[in-house]
């Protein structure tokens, strides 16, 4: 799985980008076939904003999240994340 990181208005630090990378490591033992993900890591003023397209096979998987807490705005992206990519497993079982 490739994730490419792109930060606005903010800097991608080591420590931000090795939890994204945690993150989604969690993401990947639910469901193997995620071929490559796009992070973008935003912040407007007070609020924090982590949104990210997953490319997996069968469609594309979108989801994001605001926080005031970066890190914590990754934590309910990714909540958002792993939930459309349980149900997406499943619709493909169905096939």
């Amino acid at each position: 799985m490739q994730i490419n990181l792109t930060g606005h208005h903010i800097d991608i630090t080591d420590a931000l980008r090795d939890y994204v990378d945690t993150k989604f490591a969690k993401l990947e033992r639910h469901f193997d076939h995620i071929n490559n993900v796009h992070v973008i890591l935003n912040v407007e003023k007070t609020v924090q904003k982590a949104e990210a397209t997953l490319h997996v096979n069968g469609g594309e998987i979108f989801a994001d999240a605001e926080h005031d807490d970066m890190y914590a705005a990754i934590d309910g992206l990714i909540n958002k994340l792993d939930r459309q990519v349980i149900k997406h497993k499943e619709k493909l079982k169905k096939h």
